[in-house]
C-alpha cells in the first residue's frame, strides 16, 4: 500500500536531492517506492528513487485516479506544492515537444524561454495577492548548463529553444504552427504553468524536451500520439541514464537565482 505523506509527515531517512516531473512515459515505475503526497490542492501520485546514492521525487504527470490525465486537466499546482512541501529546490521536468524548425526526432532541446498560450490552467498560487514572480529568467541557469555539459559529454545534438506551450489536447493547425514559427521553435502541451509555478515557489526549476514529432504542416505527414509514444519508448532508458548522471553532478550549493524569484515583487 502506498505511502501516504503531508508536509509535515515525510520519512525521516529519505532526503530527497531533486524532483523529476514526467510525462507520457512516466506513468508505471515498478521498482521504486511509491508515496502519495497530500497537498492544499490535491493529493499526488509520486515514487521514490535511488539514484547515485541520492533520494529522487518522481512525479508523474499524466497518472491520476481515474488513469490517463490529459495535457489540460493536470494538476499543476498540486505537483508543485508536493515538491516545496517535501524541502525540495530542484526540478528537472521531462516534456515531449514537437519541432517547429527541424530539430531531429529523438533528440534533446533545452528551453530558455517560453511563450504561454494556455487559456484554462489556474497559473498561479497567489490568488488572493498580486506577487509578481522575476520570469526574466524563467528556466534555471545553473540546471540547464548542468544538463547541457551532460548531454554535450554523451553525444548527444541538442540545441537551446524557445517553447511554446498550447492548451491541448488537440494538435496545432498548420496555421498556428506558421504563426508560432515567428518566434518560438518548439511546441508542447505540459510545459505551462508548470515552470511558472515553480518560479513562485523559487524552485530551480529546468525542462529537457524530447523532440517526438515534426509540427503540423512542418511535413506532409500528420502527428500522431502513436508516434510520439514510440519516440517516447525508444529513449526512455537513455532519459533515466541522463536522470542518473544529473544525481551524481548535482551541486549541493544554488547559485543562481531562482530562490529571489518573488522578493520585492508584492504590491
Amino acid at each position: 500500500m502506498p505511502l501516504s505523506i503531508s508536509d509535515k509527515d515525510c520519512p525521516s531517512n529519505v532526503h530527497f536531492s531533486f524532483a523529476v516531473i514526467g510525462g507520457v512515459g512516466f506513468s508505471h515505475l515498478d521498482d521504486r517506492s511509491q508515496i502519495t503526497v497530500n497537498t492544499e490542492y490535491g493529493a499526488v501520485q509520486a515514487s521514490i528513487a535511488r539514484m547515485a546514492g541520492i533520494d529522487v521525487l518522481f512525479i508523474p504527470r499524466h497518472t491520476g485516479s481515474s488513469g490517463h490525465v490529459p495535457p489540460h486537466k493536470i494538476n499543476y499546482r498540486a505537483n508543485i506544492m508536493a515538491i516545496k512541501q517535501l524541502g525540495i529546490t530542484r526540478v528537472v521536468a521531462v516534456n515531449s515537444v514537437g519541432t517547429i524548425h527541424g530539430h531531429p526526432i529523438g533528440s534533446m532541446v533545452l528551453p530558455y524561454d517560453f511563450v504561454d498560450l494556455t487559456r484554462m490552467r489556474p497559473s498561479t498560487f497567489f490568488e488572493d495577492q498580486t506577487v509578481h514572480a522575476d520570469m526574466s529568467e524563467p528556466y534555471c541557469p545553473q540546471l540547464r548548463s548542468l544538463i547541457r555539459s551532460i548531454l554535450k559529454e554523451k553525444g548527444v545534438q541538442t540545441a537551446d529553444v524557445i517553447y511554446a506551450c498550447t492548451e491541448g489536447p488537440r494538435f496545432e493547425t498548420r496555421a498556428e504552427i506558421r504563426m508560432l514559427g515567428s518566434f518560438a521553435d518548439v511546441v508542447g502541451m505540459t510545459g505551462l504553468p508548470e515552470v511558472v509555478l515553480a518560479k513562485e515557489m523559487q524552485l530551480c526549476y529546468a525542462s529537457l524536451c524530447l523532440v517526438t514529432n515534426m509540427a503540423s504542416g512542418i511535413e506532409s505527414a500528420r502527428p500522431t500520439a502513436t508516434e510520439v509514444l514510440d519516440i517516447l519508448t525508444s529513449r526512455k532508458e537513455f532519459i533515466f541514464e541522463l536522470l542518473h548522471s544529473i544525481a551524481a553532478r548535482m551541486p549541493i550549493e544554488r547559485e543562481c537565482m531562482c530562490n529571489n524569484a518573488i522578493d520585492n515583487g508584492t504590491l
